[in-house]
């Protein structure tokens, strides 16, 4: 990697700098807001990958980023979730109409749609499970956007997992103290870390094609800049990279999470609008499916920040090799 850079939100330079420094400029300057860097970006050498944890996490810390992207900035953009998003409730309704997991799997649907279909009329969605790495995986594709829903359990806040689904979590899974992790409505069991890093990197390589440069746009593993964050965003990140790890031509972003919170806003109007039309549209979809959301809260913790750092690639990109994957 070429190293690290921040960029200013206010006069657009982009300034390389060390680990240390790009720590403090950042996150007490406020640097770091949207990619605006990179729409220059040729559409068709680009795919941008989105790894979230849960199914309101890259709107939440991601975005207006992802919404650029999906407006031009790259030729295809894939959300990945890992985990149901379920609370611990596993498949279950928590006592309304659908399951939890469903609701929230709807309103990321729907953000992804929004995105695509700005200024344009809606057509047909196509979705249904696709076999990576033996592992049949819930896939939905509209227009340029595609979603991976793997739908494994809720870790909790520190990975413990919950009771519900067996104290299971991308966290134990990693450290070694579970030797499988299994989807919550039964459809794959995951055998070990490598097997979910392999996979993870199989849709990685299915998705980018032959495409020279893809971007992975994860939480912020640095505990100094991305302090406290949720263990599922932190695994989920590990996940990603891992995957990458030996792959050409990968931009990586790495993304301040919750304790954005505790930063200024640093989004233009536009850019805010961006953001919390997207967040509303989600939590419509969620509610939708007869579950509660949070939107004051979320609101005004997250909405209007944007935080991140760039890796950028070194060397030339050339096209890569295809992957192919199968319907189970």
């Amino acid at each position: 990697m070429a190293g690290s850079s921040c960029r200013n939100k206010t006069s657009g330079a982009v300034a390389s700098l060390s680990r240390s420094p790009l720590v403090k400029a950042c996150a007490i300057l406020g640097f770091l807001s949207p990619l605006a860097a990179h729409a220059a970006d040729v559409k068709s050498d680009k795919v941008s990958f989105y790894f979230a944890a849960h199914e309101d996490d890259w709107q939440l810390f991601m975005d207006p980023t992802a919404f650029e992207d999906v407006l031009g900035g790259a030729a295809k953009t894939v959300f990945v979730y890992t985990t149901a998003g379920d609370d611990g409730l596993g498949t279950g309704t928590g006592g309304r109409k659908y399951p939890y997991y469903l609701a929230r799997e709807n309103g990321a649907v729907n953000a992804m749609r929004f995105m695509a279909d700005a200024d344009r009329t809606p057509i047909a969605e196509s979705d249904g499970p696709l076999t990576i790495n033996g592992h049949p995986i819930y896939r939905t594709a509209y227009r340029n956007t595609i979603g991976y829903f793997l739908r494994l359990p809720d870790g909790d806040a520190l990975g413990t997992g919950f009771a519900g689904t067996g104290y299971q979590s991308l966290k134990r899974l990693a450290d070694g103290d579970i030797a499988t992790l299994s989807a919550i409505d039964g459809s794959t069991v995951y055998r070990g870390w490598s097997d979910l890093v392999t996979t993870v990197r199989d849709i990685i390589k299915y998705e980018r094609a032959r495409t020279p440069l893809i971007q992975l746009n994860v939480a912020d593993p640095d505990a100094y800049i991305n302090p406290a964050d949720h263990s599922d965003h932190l695994m989920t990140a590990k996940a990603a990279l891992d995957a990458a790890a030996d792959m050409s031509c990968v931009r990586r972003a790495y993304y301040v999470d919750y304790a954005s919170s505790k930063l200024p806003e640093n989004l233009n109007a536009h850019e805010r609008d961006m953001e919390s039309a997207v967040f509303a549209v989600t939590l419509a979809g969620v509610i939708a499916f007869d579950q509660s959301t949070a939107w004051q809260h979320y609101d005004q913790s997250f909405v209007g920040r944007n935080y991140f750092r760039v890796d950028e690639p070194s060397g030339q990109c050339v096209a890569a090799p295809a992957i192919v994957a199968a319907k189970p």
